[in-house]
């Protein structure tokens, strides 16, 4: 335990505290058991050892482990938590939870969390894993225990403030609309956002970009193949052939995103028989936050619904994985969805690009874009890259990565 210990010592006492996320600021920490999911490389890590900081610095006594140490591949998490806390332990930081080695086929991370919540009341938990970790059929049920959030990569406004460029307050949907020619107005006055917008769009959404291009793109062709063979194995049971099934599957649809799905030339190319495993194939992919699927109706059950079309989760992977070049149009759309997704329902309407909320329809295009498409429809919106600063109902593109 002391090794453990040590390592969370070190590892709170330098992480960098000069940028945080949003979500920290959203997080309900007064909870008792704490879910954070995201994908690999979006910076969970980061945040559970900035408020493990934060916590430590006011005198509570805090641990954080990766529960993939080699220590508890032969001690159980129950017996390190039981003596942590008799040494008067109040606040418990877990990493990769869904890679904890059970000790026996009737235990697992949940049920040993299920019984330390139950069993530590004074104790404050917060634990992270894979995006997608509520996908896995534990023995232990957290659903009435724990509070869940869901961590992106950076938005356009974060990445800003990551790279000390700028730091702006978060946007709400109504305000952008009703107030979006002073804000643009007042962010031009500091920085000029298409300068910055086009890196953003090519390595700016996950925080582990260390200055060099290509080897970031390796980088993340090593994510989605670790997300893939190591990830999803741990929640979902996917035999060996699958894995190679959900690769040719994510390989076809980055070659031309937005994708407008056609099922039998799909299932020819990934090399399934039957439509229901294909549709279940991309519900994996888009829990895993590797691709995301635009649907007309957003309601039922969505994996029986063929989607209206296909996104990659962020324009990055698209840069990353495609082998042609980064099509302007796919890559506006990816940015304008992912970026949206985060806070608001989104649909595919039947005249523009986007349905929001029910309510608001959007068309993405560069700037000499018109409302000629969507003149006739109340509430409708030209979102338009390569403008700084838009007019009545037409948008900036990268205002949008203002809103988390």
């Amino acid at each position: 335990m002391d090794a453990v210990i040590n390592l969370s010592n070190r590892l709170i006492s330098n992480v960098n505290q000069s940028f945080q996320r949003g979500l920290m600021d959203k997080i309900d920490w007064s909870q008792r058991l704490v879910e954070v999911r995201g994908s690999r490389g979006v910076g969970k890590t980061t945040l559970l050892l900035q408020k493990a900081h934060e916590l430590k610095m006011t005198g509570a006594k805090v641990v954080y482990a990766s529960l993939d140490l080699p220590y508890f591949f032969s001690q159980h998490l129950f017996d390190f938590v039981d003596e942590f806390t008799k040494y008067g332990g109040t606040h418990l930081f877990l990493d990769e939870v869904h890679r904890y080695p059970s000790k026996n086929k009737d235990s697992d991370w949940s049920l040993e969390l299920k019984n330390i919540y139950d069993s530590f009341p004074a104790l404050k938990i917060v634990y992270s894993g894979s995006s997608i970790l509520h996908l896995f059929k534990g023995k232990g049920d957290l659903s009435r225990r724990k509070a869940t959030y869901l961590m992106n990569g950076l938005s356009f406004r974060e990445y800003l403030a990551l790279n000390s460029i700028g730091e702006f307050a978060i946007l709400t949907l109504e305000d952008l609309l009703q107030n979006h020619e002073e804000i643009a107005m007042d962010i031009t006055d500091k920085i000029r956002p298409l300068q910055h917008f086009k890196a953003y769009l090519k390595h700016g959404f996950y925080p582990f970009y260390s200055g060099n291009e290509s080897v970031y793109c390796r980088q993340l062709q090593d994510v989605v193949n670790l997300i893939i063979d190591a990830d999803l194995p741990y929640t979902a049971t996917i035999s060996q052939n699958a894995r190679e099934q959900l690769k040719r599957l994510l390989g076809a649809i980055s070659s031309s995103v937005p994708y407008v799905p056609n099922m039998s030339k799909l299932a020819t190319l990934v090399n399934v028989t039957d439509h229901r495993t294909l549709l279940k194939y991309m519900q994996l992919l888009e829990e895993a936050q590797l691709i995301a699927l635009l649907r007309s109706d957003a309601k039922g059950n969505k994996q029986l619904q063929k989607p209206d079309k296909i996104f990659l989760n962020n324009t990055n992977l698209k840069h990353a994985l495609s082998i042609s070049e980064t099509n302007v149009g796919s890559e506006r759309e990816t940015f304008f969805y992912n970026q949206l997704t985060q806070h608001e329902k989104v649909t595919y309407p039947q005249k523009g690009d986007f349905k929001v909320n029910e309510k608001y329809i959007f068309e993405i295009g560069g700037k000499n874009k018109t409302q000629k498409q969507i003149q006739d429809l109340a509430n409708a919106y030209v979102v338009s890259d390569e403008i700084e600063i838009g007019f009545g109902k037409k948008i900036p593109l990268w205002l949008f990565g203002m809103m988390y």
